[in-house]
């Protein structure tokens, strides 16, 4: 495993990298599930865990003291749960980006953690190599769902929805183009920029152009909202 040391600004570097490590706050209070993060995460010279955290309390004052620049954080913890240490995460370390380690069973949480500003979700039985792009994608300022969750939970989500809310969606995403709705269809489904452009017949630069503009027409903080935003609107 590379070595490390202190950098400027508080960062921490690996040495033989030319930038700073990703600083990465774990929290959820199964120590074996940390501890696998942990070590999967510290494997990419590109990453670095700085801190670990068994509840939400904990976690927020993590993502304070390091700065960090992504929180995995577990929904189920004791002292102050994932969804109640959202809201403190996004005051406390506003430039950290929170993914959410879920199981198809909190599927209600998961919406709500996502309506509150998260950059996505993982699901606890995620591959090595997924953990990894997931906390990257994150910290490039992308949202991330795990794609073997997306559909399933989305769907289940919206299928539920009241029609004023669907309403609400459809007079919202009344300002976009033709080209700029289909975009957005298929971010409803969870593809990526790449796997979007495939299907479109466009390239991944100008899916990802599309998408910033979608995002500032919708007044969404990130894809993910706006994937929510065309399920409610029945794309």
């Amino acid at each position: 495993m590379p070595a490390e040391r202190a950098g400027r600004s508080g960062w921490t570097e690996r040495v033989g990298r030319t930038g700073p490590a990703v600083k990465v706050v774990v929290a959820d209070d199964e120590p074996l599930i940390r501890a696998g993060i942990r070590m999967i995460l510290n494997s990419d010279p590109d990453i670095h865990v700085v801190a670990e955290a068994a509840n939400g309390r904990e976690a927020v004052d993590a993502a304070r003291a390091h700065a960090a620049d992504v929180v995995l954080l577990d929904i189920q913890m004791p002292v102050l749960d994932g969804l109640s240490a959202l809201p403190e995460l996004r005051r406390a370390a506003p430039a950290a980006r929170v993914i959410v380690l879920t199981t198809f069973g909190e599927r209600e949480n998961v919406l709500r953690a996502l309506e509150h500003g998260s950059a996505g979700f993982l699901l606890k039985d995620t591959a090595p190599a997924e953990l990894i792009g997931a906390v990257r994608a994150a910290a490039a300022g992308d949202a991330y769902l795990s794609p073997a969750a997306t559909r399933h939970v989305v769907e289940q989500l919206a299928s539920g929805r009241e029609t004023a809310r669907a309403e609400e969606a459809r007079g919202r995403i009344a300002a976009l183009g033709e080209k700029e709705r289909e975009v957005l269809a298929v971010l409803g489904e969870g593809l990526s920029n790449a796997d979007a452009g495939r299907r479109l017949h466009m390239s991944e630069g100008t899916v990802k152009t599309y998408v910033s503009r979608i995002l500032a027409k919708l007044q969404c903080e990130n894809r993910v909202q706006a994937a929510l935003l065309a399920r409610d609107a029945g794309l």
